[in-house]
């Protein structure tokens, strides 16, 4: 399974950079810059700084939500299900990859058929990112897994113990934030996510 690091800089407690270096080093297979506060041309920048960080660790970088910028960088990007729906066929061949956020089969197919590259489905697990909403749990994952046929990522409250039944849901990977962003130890964290996978 893969192990994408979600950023948000708001929780970090140490140097955002710092942070997102340790994680790199770590060995996350990838880093989705998320920083949904920022302006595109504040973001623009801080992509650049990170994929100056990610390179040298073959850490593939995925954007979020500024697909211009990803054109731009030759990046892939994560679009929300309004977004992507949105993109032009002209404006998706400008895109190395795009993945979609979904919330329901209904999204998944839609979004498979519209060429999205993989899905990120959530949230599986309850978390404080979302306290008033329900977690749509193991079966709303394997559903998703079930109806698709590309790739599939796990968001939302992933501890590393929870991590084989998200592989057995049929999960190619898991999406993980506030654990790597609040913890003390990031190398850790990413190396007992590795234990379990």
């Amino acid at each position: 399974m893969k192990r994408i690091c979600v950023t948000n800089r708001l929780l970090c407690q140490e140097d955002f950079l710092s942070r997102v270096q340790k994680i790199a080093a770590a060995g996350a297979d990838a880093i989705l810059l998320r920083e949904k506060d920022l302006s595109e041309t504040q973001y623009a920048i801080l992509a650049k700084q990170v994929q100056e960080i990610c390179l040298p660790y073959n850490v593939s970088l995925l954007l979020n939500s500024f697909w211009q910028t990803a054109a731009t960088m030759h990046l892939p990007v994560q679009l929300p299900m309004p977004q992507f729906q949105k993109l032009s066929s002209a404006d998706r061949q400008e895109i190395p990859a795009v993945g979609v956020s979904v919330h329901s089969i209904a999204e998944a197919h839609y979004a498979q058929a519209h060429h999205a590259d993989w899905l990120i489905a959530g949230h599986i697990f309850p978390t404080a990112c979302k306290p008033d909403l329900p977690p749509r749990g193991i079966p709303f994952l394997q559903q998703i897994c079930d109806a698709v046929s590309i790739p599939v990522y796990a968001i939302g409250g992933i501890t590393p113990e929870k991590v084989p039944e998200l592989k057995a849901a049929g999960a190619t990977g898991i999406c993980v934030m506030s654990a790597l962003m609040t913890c003390d130890d990031p190398v850790d964290v990413v190396r007992q996510f590795q234990s379990f996978l």
